[in-house]
């Protein structure tokens, strides 16, 4: 079993993997920073001065009865109660993730795209070797080739 273990973890993709899920983690904390600290300061001053991790709406009060002056306030006197505002935190920071993934996706796509449009070589259907596009014979196992 322990043989087994080494060979997957030493495979090229279970360490590309381990890679991803790391830069991932770190590109979720960066996103969660632009949104905590870089995007919802102003959107709460322009829509009146409101911290949007302090909104919760209240459902039952704690031990200490209410009002309480911040979320960690009545989560502190034991208080039960459903927090939008981190939601609503959530939600941006997905949204800016789900953008940055998809216009990572379209560039690579775009880059394959150029790529496979540049080709001016094929594969030889009966030895694989690169042979020019316009090619009939096969320079390396001199099989005819049908043209298109």
């Amino acid at each position: 079993m322990l043989k087994e273990f080494k060979e997957f973890i030493s495979k090229g993709n279970a360490i590309d993997l381990a890679v991803g899920v790391v830069i991932g983690a770190a590109f979720g904390k960066i996103v969660s920073s632009l949104v905590d600290d870089i995007i919802m300061p102003p959107v709460g001053l322009v829509l009146g001065k409101v911290d949007f991790s302090n909104l919760y709406l209240l459902l039952q009060e704690g031990k200490v009865a209410g009002p309480y002056a911040s979320l960690a306030d009545a989560k502190k006197a034991g208080a039960i109660t459903i927090n939008f505002g981190l939601f609503f935190n959530v939600m941006i920071s997905f949204l800016i993730i789900s953008l940055a993934v998809f216009l990572l996706i379209k560039a690579l796509n775009r880059l394959r795209r150029n790529k496979e449009a540049a080709a001016t070589t094929k594969d030889c259907p009966y030895c694989k070797s690169k042979i020019d596009l316009g090619a009939t014979r096969c320079a390396f196992c001199t099989s005819e080739l049908k043209t298109a």
